[in-house]
């Protein structure tokens, strides 16, 4: 029996080899040679009860069954060359017998990671080419295929960005399969975003050399055109992206919003058109993605007060771009500050590149959102570009600067260091903008308290005069403003600084009486208070008295007698003081809901016993053309 079994084993054997295309059969290993005795023990132990042609049909069926095996086992790892007739490459495919459905493509094996002449990464530019080519012939690839398309973008990201932006600018429809493979995966899109974004960065086009020394110019606009396509398959690795993805997009608005695209980007988005049936301008196509992107995050709510205030169509107008950033910053805060906070650094690198075109709408979009910004790592920089921007030309730029210094000089670490812009604030205390005057006074005041240079000697006495000069501006809020910074300065100044501040104190008293009887109430009491404060800085004693018990009339009368040779000089100025006297004697004297005013003897009783030039002994006449030392009066103040 051992010798038919031996005998029946060289049968199949030599049958094996013969058949063609299959691989030799190995040698069984030792425990199944110990496995196949047995069974031949137990077939020997009922032989004597089994026909000999029964026993040798049952072995021969069990042999066949254990060759069924091995082939198929032997079958699974065989490799068969396979040439694809697109680019007459042999390829080698995995048999797994089955065959490829007919709208599918061979995956191409990445044979360009093995060792060859030319290094791996310099075969990627070729490879990327490759697969575009095939894809165009073909409606869609396989999976095999976009797992390779995803490890190229995954290993070589650079290479695989530009060389596709080259191949394929407008994002034809093989390019796009390729994009949304790389976009459907984390790692990808990780890695590929990082160069997507300087090209869509560099306006209007980009260089970058490729591994295998292509350095041809790629558009702006096309990596745009890529975000477009990947957004629908957004995934969370893009998130660390987001906000410099958000800046770039809004970049794009802006730019494409102010200048004419170059005609060569102009014939590439001609070529976009027609192949997306995209918005015929690139600035809407970037408002278009921008609003993706928004969904996505999801920001729906700020897309939807954008559209309820137009601001998107603000936002497409040159000369209101930057009050529809502004307002587009505004929204997006109120939705999400840790959105802003990612977006804040990306919009202050652009301000430092210093863009013009880009300037003025970064600029609104920074303003709002500096709460946003670590001052303690950025705020240099912060005050850099501030600095930089409220010396220009442009009253926006300036405006927008001093917004931003306002809410800087809150935080006390950041008004210690606004030293530098003293001069700067001071000029524009002068600017015909009463908004600007306002805002500039908003800083100083709150600089003022950290700032030992604007309470010396030499500054001290220049923003007294300034400020002096404001008392009689047309707008209260700027007169309200100046007041109280002259009384804080007077509080503020250091010893060696008071004498050269004494004389504008000593004119500041007449033009604070004035305005101790203001309409506006709070123009009032800030005169009051500023003229007890220049009483004690002049260490007049008798002067905080009569403030204090509201003896303005005596107040007058008392300068006036120290100085009668300057009383001519301030005949004018206290004129209008009794005109505001005789006012509020005439509002007591209508008590009751009367709308008659008091007698005309009463009206000269009232300015009679209230005129301090009469009493000091000079002329009464209240309405004189001149003086009788031919002094001019003084304008009107309102």
């Amino acid at each position: 029996m051992a010798g038919r079994f031996l005998s029946l084993c060289k049968v199949f054997r030599r049958g094996k080899k013969k058949g063609p295309g299959v691989a030799p059969a190995q040698q069984p290993e030792e425990p199944e040679q110990i496995q196949t005795l047995q069974d031949d023990a137990a077939l020997g132990r009922t032989q004597e009860r089994e026909p000999a042609r029964g026993r040798f049909h049952r072995t021969l069926k069990m042999f066949r069954r254990l060759l069924h095996i091995r082939r198929r086992k032997t079958s699974v790892n065989e490799d068969v060359a396979i040439t694809n007739t697109k680019t007459r490459e042999t390829q080698g495919l995995t048999n797994t017998g089955t065959t490829p459905a007919p709208t599918m493509i061979a995956a191409p094996a990445m044979d360009f990671f093995k060792e060859t002449a030319v290094p791996p990464q310099q075969r990627v530019p070729a490879k990327v080419k490759d697969i575009h080519q095939s894809l165009l012939s073909h409606v869609s690839a396989d999976a095999r295929l976009q797992r390779d398309i995803v490890r190229l973008a995954e290993e070589h990201p650079a290479d695989v960005v530009l060389t596709l932006l080259r191949c394929a600018p407008t994002c034809d429809r093989a390019a796009a399969m390729m994009w949304r493979a790389i976009g459907s995966s984390g790692p990808a899109v990780e890695k590929v975003l990082p160069t997507l974004l300087c090209v869509m960065e560099d306006w209007p086009q980009h260089r970058m050399c490729t591994s295998d020394g292509d350095n041809e110019d790629v558009f702006a606009l096309a990596a745009t055109l890529v975000i477009w396509v990947i957004v629908p398959v957004y995934n969370k690795a893009t998130i660390p992206f987001t906000g410099r993805l958000f800046v770039a997009l809004l970049f794009h608005v802006a730019i494409t919003t102010q200048q004419m695209p170059p005609e060569e980007v102009g014939h590439f988005w001609r070529a976009c058109w027609e192949e997306h049936r995209l918005p015929s301008e690139p600035n809407r196509f970037a408002v278009q993605a921008m609003k993706a992107l928004l969904y996505r995050l999801p920001s729906d709510k700020v897309v939807m007060a954008m559209e309820r205030k137009r601001g998107w169509d603000t936002l497409l107008r040159a000369h209101t771009q930057h009050y529809a950033v502004g307002l587009l910053a505004r929204e997006m805060h109120h939705v999400s500050i840790l959105f802003c906070s990612c977006i804040a650094p990306h919009v202050l690198w652009h301000l430092s590149r210093e863009e013009p075109c880009w300037d003025l709408p970064a600029l609104a979009f920074l303003v709002e959102v500096l709460d946003c910004l670590d001052l303690s790592k950025c705020g240099g920089s912060v005050l850099n570009i501030m600095s930089r921007h409220l010396q220009s030309e442009c009253s926006q730029r300036r405006r927008l600067a001093l917004r931003g210094l306002v809410l800087l000089s809150k935080d006390p670490s950041m008004a210690g260091r606004m030293c530098s812009l003293s001069c700067s604030l001071l000029e524009l205390l002068r600017d015909a903008d009463g908004e600007v005057v306002s805002m500039s006074l908003r800083v100083l005041t709150n600089v003022l308290p950290h700032h030992g240079i604007l309470r010396s000697s030499i500054i001290a006495p220049k923003l007294a005069e300034v400020l002096l000069l404001l008392f009689d501006h047309k707008n209260s809020h700027v007169q309200l403003l100046c007041i109280q910074l002259f009384c804080k300065l007077m509080e503020l100044v250091v010893d060696e600084g008071k004498k050269p501040l004494k004389t504008i104190v000593n004119k500041s008293l007449y033009t604070l009486l004035i305005y101790c009887h203001d309409d506006n109430w709070h123009v009032a009491k800030a005169s009051r208070e500023t003229l007890h404060c220049a009483a004690k800085f002049l260490m007049r004693r008798d002067l905080e008295q009569l403030v204090e018990k509201e003896q303005l009339s005596k107040f007058v009368k008392c300068l006036l007698a120290e100085d009668r040779s300057r009383a001519a000089e301030h005949l004018r100025p206290n004129t209008e003081i009794h005109a505001k006297l005789a006012l509020r004697a005439e509002e007591v004297g209508s008590s009751s809901g009367s709308r008659q005013s008091v007698s005309q003897e009463q009206h000269q009783e009232t300015l009679k016993s209230t005129s301090p030039l009469s009493a000091a002994g000079a002329p009464g006449r209240a309405d004189a053309g001149h003086n009788s030392c031919g002094f001019s009066p003084l304008p009107a103040s309102r």
